[in-house]
C-alpha cells in the first residue's frame, strides 16, 4: 500500500493535479467513441466563435482524451502527439513513464466534459478554455483494479492550432 500511496502522489504530482489525475474516454481501444464534451462559446473574447471552430474544437478535444485514454491505458508516449503539444504532452509522458517504472496502469472511465471558452484570440490560432470534468479513475496493477475513485474536477485548458488541427497545449487542475 506505502507503493501504491507513493506512485498515486508522484502521478498527481507530475500533472500538477489532485489524486485522481486526468480524464479520459472510457474505452482505450482505438476507434473508441469520444467523451461527451459540451461547449459554451458565449462569453469568449476578444473573437466571437465560429461553428465551424466549436465543432473543430469539440472533436480535438475528443480526440485529444482518446489518446491520452490510449496512452495511459498502454503506457504508451507515443501515442499523445494525436491530441497534445507542449507542456501537456511533457507532463503527460512524464506521467506515463512513472507508471511504467512502478508497473502500474491507469484506466479512466470518463462521464464528460463541460467546457466553457473564454479567450479566442484575435487570429484564431488559440483559445482558452475552462473544462469541468466528471470521471472514474482507476489505477490497475497486474490486471487487477488496487484502487478506484469518482472524481468532478476543474481544469484550464490551452488549445492551440498545429498542423491544421486544435491540440491541448496546457493541462491544468484549478481549485
Amino acid at each position: 500500500m506505502k507503493i501504491l500511496s507513493r506512485v498515486l502522489l508522484s502521478l498527481a504530482a507530475c500533472f500538477g493535479l489532485g489524486m485522481a489525475g486526468v480524464a479520459a474516454p472510457s474505452d482505450s481501444a482505438p476507434g473508441a467513441s469520444a467523451p461527451a464534451i459540451a461547449l459554451d462559446v458565449s462569453q469568449a473574447a476578444p473573437r466571437q466563435v465560429e461553428d465551424s471552430t466549436v465543432r473543430a474544437i469539440t472533436r480535438d478535444y475528443g480526440r485529444a482524451w482518446q489518446a491520452l485514454a490510449a496512452a495511459l491505458g498502454q503506457n504508451r508516449a507515443d501515442l499523445l502527439p494525436e491530441g497534445f503539444v507542449g507542456v501537456a504532452r511533457q507532463k503527460l509522458s512524464e506521467r506515463i513513464a512513472e507508471q511504467q517504472r512502478s508497473g502500474l496502469v491507469t484506466r479512466v472511465i470518463d462521464h464528460g466534459h463541460r467546457l466553457q471558452a473564454v479567450f479566442y484570440s484575435p487570429e484564431g490560432s488559440a483559445m482558452e478554455l475552462r473544462d469541468t470534468a466528471r470521471y472514474e479513475i482507476q489505477l490497475v496493477d497486474g490486471g487487477s483494479v488496487v484502487s478506484t475513485e469518482t472524481v468532478t474536477a476543474s481544469y484550464a485548458v490551452l488549445m492551440t492550432v498545429t498542423d491544421d488541427r486544435w491540440k491541448v497545449r496546457v493541462l491544468q487542475e484549478t481549485e
